[in-house]
């Protein structure tokens, strides 16, 4: 299934650079880590705050979700390639990735108007799925990523979102729909997870 995390290799060699002068100046996988999780709860206050008021604060959203995908994918090349790779650090990457999912997305969709239900919704979906994603080691298999809508795909879709408001303030209607598209998806994406790592601890 068609995904934005299958650019994560090609992102990462642009990155690689990045990291070699990161690491030698001393900054560490979990650090980038943590910086990443604080970005995140930056702009989601950011967002709950201004952008009711200044429509033109939507554009934090899609330029801080790019940069949380930087710092996420630099810290997994740091951890990779520098032999930084901790227990606690595999903690803090996937607990901040979706805690940081919870504190952009929620505040964007109330402020936009999206109803609560739907956000309740879409919040479930995505702890389900990334949870989904997790379980497979716990089977034997690897720990799966499959979309079509992946964390990845969750920042592209929203920061999209994001951009459009920012020049047309979108009926709830519009909204809702939006939404309930993103968690029909995620419902897809569960279901490719679940079937992906089943396969996988079955083949070996």
């Amino acid at each position: 299934m068609i995904s934005v995390y299958q650019l994560k290799s090609k992102f990462s060699d642009i990155l690689r650079p990045i990291v070699n002068i990161m690491v030698k100046i001393g900054i560490t996988a979990n650090m980038v880590t943590i910086s990443a999780f604080i970005l995140s709860i930056a702009i989601g206050v950011f967002i709950y705050y201004f952008a009711p008021k200044y429509a033109c604060a939507y554009w934090a959203l899609p330029i801080a979700l790019f940069i949380r995908m930087a710092l996420n994918n630099i810290d997994g090349v740091i951890a990779r390639e520098h032999n930084q790779k901790t227990n606690i650090g595999a903690i803090y990457n996937e607990l901040g990735d979706i805690l940081s999912d919870i504190v952009i997305y929620v505040p964007l969709l109330y402020v936009c108007g999206c109803c609560f239900k739907l956000i309740f919704l879409f919040t479930i979906l995505t702890l389900i799925s990334e949870t989904v994603g997790i379980m497979g080691v716990q089977i034997g298999a690897s720990r799966h990523y499959d979309g079509p809508m992946g964390k990845s795909d969750r920042a592209f879709w929203l920061s999209v979102l994001a951009i459009v408001l920012v020049f047309y303030p979108l009926p709830q209607i519009h909204i809702n729909i939006f939404t309930g598209v993103l968690s029909l998806l995620l419902i897809y994406t569960i279901y490719n997870r679940i079937n992906g790592a089943l396969k996988e601890a079955d083949n070996k």
